[in-house]
Parts: C-alpha cells; structure tokens; sequence
C-alpha cells in the first residue's frame, strides 16, 4: 500500500473515522466470575496490609514507586490520600469468594481525548499471584478500558530489569514497544521503562483468548490450567 500524502506531499497517517474522545474512568465496580474489582476506599486498608503481610513477600514492592510498608499506618498515610485522585485511578482487587480485598491496581495517564489509559502500580499480594483471580482482574481492567471506556490504546510499563512484570505483559498480550531509557528516577535509583501495549485492532482476539482461558473446563480438578494463557489468545490472533 503507497503512503497516503497530504497537499505538501508530506506522509501522514490514515483518518481515524468517526473517532470520539474516550470516556474518563468512574467509580463502578468490575465483577467476574472469581474477582470483583471496586474503587479503592480507605476501608480496604486493614484487610489489604493483612494480604500484603501474608506468606513470602519478599521483593513485592521493589519495582514500585511506593513501599514496602513497615505498619498498618504506613500503608494508611500512602493509601487514604491515593483514595481521593483521579490519575491515578486506583481500585482494589477482591477475591469474590471471600470479600476480601487481596491487590491493588490503577489506570493512569489516562488521556480520554487520544483514547490511551495504561494499567499500573499493579500489586498482587501472596494470595493473589499467580491466581485466577488476578488474570480475570487484569481481563476486567482491559475489557473496562476498551468496550465500556472507548479507549484505542491500553499501555502497560515496568522497570526493565522488573523480568516477572515483562512476562506478565506479554502473557496477557501486550506487545513490546521499546525501551525509554533513563525515564525515570525512583527510589534513588534509575529506571529504563519497557513499554507495552493493546490496540484496539487486536483486542478482539485477546479478548476472546482471556475468555477462553478463564472457563471453569479449562482447568483441572487441581486447578491447574488446561491450555496456556497466551497460546489461546495466539490462536484467535492467527484465525483467517
């Protein structure tokens, strides 16, 4: 296909057609089958540090700007203010089962007149890792940005040295953009930002690939996983 040029014969980018600014992001829960996704409330305080104390959590709050919490009222003077912002846009992450809230996550950047948000300052407490639950948080966040919000791009950076936060990008479908070097400094230390993201084009398939990946059929008794993750949403990638 030749390059679309204007008058000057300058190249430019193709019409988005009867595009229109996304929607800002609100205060209505998310709920799925094992997770259920609401506004962060200074409520969840004490049941999301008890998570965050429990087991191994050695290393949880290394990549993140905020953390580690040495008490209760630590995590309160961070979380009760992080409450009150729009971006951003913070939400906790509840195991429906329970009721309790296990995680934390946000949207941010979020720049509805572009139609981008980025997912991030994703935290998964022990329980949560490595669980249905937190796959189905992230499916909701991303179904939320695209089919409710109207967003055309859903972004998702992490320290470049952060190799699990990397993983889990391309897991869930994400596509490596390229690294920013020197983006950012935190925690004294300097941070080259991996980017990825969804676009609007290819959400479908992923879409379609997390709700495959999350039927009760595709796990054992044991709850282990049938078929991986990214190999279904592969598959509706590769669909003629």
């Amino acid at each position: 296909m030749s390059q679309r040029e204007n008058e000057f014969g300058q190249p430019i980018g193709p019409d988005v057609e009867n595009w229109k600014p996304a929607t800002v992001p609100d205060h209505t829960p998310m709920q799925g089958h094992y997770c259920r996704i609401d506004p962060l409330k200074p409520a969840h305080a004490k049941t999301l540090f008890a998570a965050f104390s429990e087991g191994d959590n050695n290393g949880l709050w290394t990549y993140m700007p905020i953390g580690p919490f040495a008490t209760l009222e630590d995590f309160q003077s961070w979380l009760v203010p992080a409450c009150q912002g729009t971006d951003p846009h913070f939400y906790a992450l509840t195991e429906r089962r329970t009721g309790m809230a296990i995680g934390i996550a946000s949207y941010l950047r979020i720049t509805p007149q572009f139609g981008v948000t980025e997912v991030g300052n994703i935290a998964f407490s022990p329980r949560l890792q490595k669980s249905r639950i937190a796959t189905e948080a992230m499916f909701l966040l991303m179904q939320n940005a695209f089919n409710t919000l109207g967003n055309r791009r859903y972004e998702w950076k992490c320290d470049a040295l952060n190799a699990p936060s990397r993983r889990a990008a391309q897991r869930f479908g994400f596509s490596y953009d390229g690294l920013f070097k020197q983006a950012l400094v935190y925690k004294g230390r300097n941070r080259d930002t991996a980017w990825y993201s969804i676009l609007d084009k290819d959400w479908p398939a992923i879409e379609q690939g997390f709700k495959l990946w999350l039927e009760p059929e595709n796990f054992t008794e044991n709850g282990n996983q049938k078929q991986r993750l990214a190999d279904l949403i592969a598959v509706q990638k590769n669909r003629p």
